[in-house]
């Protein structure tokens, strides 16, 4: 396919107020989420009721109704309109996050969590941003919702151990109470009202692709390495806090760790991400990744090895994170037919998802019965397998995107009502 070697397309102001507001609406609500991961299993045994495995669930509880939601919620709001379901979720969202904040015990923090995960606004946004950009600049928008999740990610891991020790883990869902109504504000007063809304195949699921996308074998390897990532991840946290407590360092220092591992790991990954993405050699690096992953896991298994070693190990773990972070998604994107784009990505979302709540169950069951160190072997274990899994794909070949514009066709819209349509049509046509 030939590349376009015309001038990049300027964004308008109403474009980058939605790109932004978007953006800073999820970056919210993952920071959020992400927030408790560096301290949840720190704090979490004071609880009333908690052993390792229902922390384990706490932690990952809002993958399940993440995963479970966020696609009927992206076909929702092409009925009744991409506002009204964002804005549901963010209430869903800050429920959720004051239900965590007033329990008593761990399953309380567990139905929170529940909670904060059934408001799933993914799709929702996705499929808003599309609305809301031309076909020319909607991939920027998505390359800036992304870089809004690791940003938040990033500021989770280094901020969330001084805030667990300044505001307790109790303080820390009051205050994401408090980021889910900040979204809310975003929503009403920075992002634009769309005139009307499409369904958009190349950025938001459609039920008749679902089919389809599952049948496809290298979009269901790339479905299973995203869940297998998410896993290991999540159930890496439940001991990682308390594996840097062990090396003498306090809860509150975390960040001392984590600032660095972060740093150097962003700078680690480049020359990766080059050699995959501009040198076609997307395969080697991907399965070089994984293979790095399993060993670094396998070497985390012995916590005697000190706290350097431990940092520098952590080094490794997220080079290879971030690298197949970026490469997943881009592989979907590559590989996924160009009518049922959305629906891959929509898929590719839900295993993430569940594979956050597997690994918290899997995880924190571990835990409890072999210990911690069985904890990093059994994510050691599930990066072989995975590797297993990815070796048999292919190199996917270079590809690039036009916009080919084909005239005005009739358009699927999402209906809007005013006072007298809810009068006359009734609220089963209007929301149904």
């Amino acid at each position: 396919m030939k590349r376009s070697t015309g001038p990049i397309t300027p964004m308008t102001g109403a474009e980058r107020r939605a790109a932004a507001g978007l953006a800073g609406i999820y970056a919210l609500r993952m920071l959020g989420l992400f927030l408790v991961l560096p301290v949840f299993a720190l704090y979490a045994p004071g609880v009333a009721g908690a052993t390792s495995w229902s922390i384990g669930i706490a932690v990952g509880a809002y993958g399940l109704t993440q995963a479970l939601l966020q696609i009927p919620f992206g076909m929702l709001s092409d009925r009744v309109g991409r506002k009204p379901v964002i804005f549901g979720g963010l209430v869903l969202f800050a429920v959720g996050s004051l239900v965590a904040a007033l329990a008593e015990d761990i399953g309380g923090m567990i139905v929170g969590r529940v909670l904060q995960g059934s408001g799933a606004i993914s799709a929702a946004v996705i499929a808003l941003a599309a609305d809301l950009t031309r076909e020319e600049v909607r991939t920027r928008t998505m390359a800036g919702i992304g870089m809004s999740i690791g940003a938040a990610f990033v500021l989770a891991l280094v901020s969330g151990p001084t805030l667990g020790h300044w505001i307790g883990l109790a303080g820390i869902f009051w205050l994401t109470t408090g980021l889910a109504l900040v979204g809310m504000l975003i929503l009403a007063l920075v992002v634009p009202t769309p005139d009307h809304s499409d369904i958009h195949r190349d950025a938001e699921p459609v039920a008749s692709q679902l089919g389809r996308v599952l049948k496809a074998r290298e979009l269901v390897r790339l479905d299973l390495g995203v869940l297998s990532l998410h896993m290991l991840m999540t159930s890496l946290f439940l001991v990682l806090p308390l594996a840097l407590q062990g090396q003498g360092l306090e809860a509150a220092h975390h960040w001392q760790v984590y600032l660095p591992v972060l740093i150097l790991s962003l700078a680690a990954m480049v020359p990766f991400i080059i050699q995959a993405e501009a040198r076609g050699r997307m395969r080697p690096v991907f399965l070089g990744a994984v293979l790095m992953l399993a060993l670094v896991l396998a070497g985390l298994h012995r916590l005697d090895i000190g706290l350097l070693s431990l940092a520098f190990l952590l080094v490794l773990f997220f080079t290879a994170v971030n690298l197949l972070e970026a490469a997943l998604p881009s592989l979907v994107a590559k590989i996924a037919p160009t009518d049922a784009k959305g629906t891959a990505m929509g898929v590719f979302a839900t295993s993430q998802f569940a594979g956050a709540f597997c690994g918290g169950l899997l995880g924190g069951w571990v835990h409890q019965h072999y210990g911690l160190k069985a904890v990093f072997l059994f994510c050691a274990v599930l990066a072989v397998i995975w590797l297993l899994i990815a070796w048999p794909m292919t190199n996917p070949r270079p590809v690039s995107s036009q916009v080919v514009r084909i005239g005005a066709g009739p358009q699927r819209r999402v209906p809007t009502c005013n006072a007298a349509c809810w009068r006359s049509q009734g609220w089963k046509r209007r929301w149904w």
